[in-house]
């Protein structure tokens, strides 16, 4: 009997050093995905997050780039369940899980340009007061979003106008709105995880999708399309998040630690971002001479606004007094800071 117990309590303390090691690792290690390289705008924010917290804290931060933990989905299941403790992702896959988070997808909503969104992005009571509460019902603290350039569209052929894209397969993310804004600019959206879409264009399945041009330079999307178009239509979104769980379980001096990193990292980002799609434009050029690149006049959009209007009505539709709320309290804020 001596033995047993001897066993059981050895047994016990095992396990007790165990959790203990466990929550220890926990304290001290924090994961950190993102759905983009290294080298890309959200590796260059998580990169900065990660240096402000180690100069700051004993903590280690490390970061998960693109395709390490699997695609999109599969990052905000790891960081729903605390597996991650924090994760960056387009509100365009956030919609499926919060609706309202497709607001930034309504066409000609926001500004193309990044610096015009910097004091929209700071200040935004949309952003900084109201959606927070939408992340939390998803187990998610909302830490900050930010801007990573101006949307253009990548196709295999030139679009000067929404009939150019008749019958064209467009590549979108697997988010409501973003489908009916392409079926009102005259496309046919087709989702498709990111892993599939250089190899889709590469083969005809389909012939466009949209980025920002960093992102179009740095995968090299350019090599299976023939022109960029910009339309003016969006400056892609991105969220920071952490796990709620997780969040809510620091201390005040460790969520102070954290939204510290997130602010500074933020401020980086913008710099970083000045004269960043001139640059990749310019690569692309250069790697590709015979690329057809159309900046579309005023009066060349003005058709693409026009079918815009519709989308917003969808989207309205989609996700009712909520959403409208969010949608009338972000123009009130983006006029507030591009006056």
């Amino acid at each position: 009997m001596r033995s047993i117990k001897t066993r059981l309590k050895a047994g016990l303390a095992g396990v007790a050093i165990f959790a203990a090691g466990v929550t220890a690792a926990q304290a001290d290690t924090w994961k950190y995905a993102f759905e983009e390289a290294m080298t890309d705008v959200q590796g260059v924010y998580a990169q900065k997050f990660k240096e402000e917290i180690e100069a700051n804290s004993d903590h280690e931060v490390q970061l998960f780039p693109f395709g390490t933990l699997g695609e999109s989905a599969d990052i905000m299941e790891q960081a729903q369940a605390g597996i991650l403790q924090f994760v960056d992702q387009s509100p365009g896959f956030t919609g499926a899980l919060i609706p309202e988070a497709q607001v930034f997808f309504v066409p000609y909503l926001l500004p193309a340009k990044s610096e015009e969104l910097g004091d929209f992005f700071r200040n935004s009571k949309a952003i900084n007061e109201m959606f927070p509460e939408l992340y939390a019902q998803q187990g998610l603290e909302l830490l900050t979003m930010f801007p990573e350039g101006e949307v253009v569209m990548n196709t295999k052929d030139p679009v000067e106008k929404p009939e150019d894209l008749n019958e064209v397969k467009f590549r979108v993310m697997t988010n409501p709105l973003l489908v009916e804004s392409y079926k009102a600019f005259g496309a046919t959206p087709t989702p498709l995880p990111w892993g599939e879409v250089y190899g889709g264009l590469q083969t005809n399945i389909i012939q466009g999708q949209e980025n920002p041009l960093f992102w179009v330079e740095s995968t090299k999307m350019y090599e299976v399309t023939g022109a960029i178009t910009l339309t003016g239509h969006n400056n892609f979104t991105t969220a920071v998040m952490a796990n709620k769980e997780f969040y809510d379980g620091l201390s005040d001096e460790e969520k102070k630690l954290v939204q510290d990193a997130s602010s500074a990292a933020f401020e980086h980002i913008l710099e970083y971002q000045k004269g960043l799609s001139e640059e990749s434009l310019a690569k692309i050029k250069e790697a590709k001479p015979e690329m057809t690149i159309s900046d579309l006049t005023e009066e060349q959009r003005a058709p693409f606004k026009e079918a815009a209007a519709q989308v917003e009505a969808k989207f309205i539709e989609m996700t009712g007094d909520s959403g409208k709320k969010i949608l009338d309290q972000m123009k009130e804020d983006l006029k507030a800071a591009t006056q």
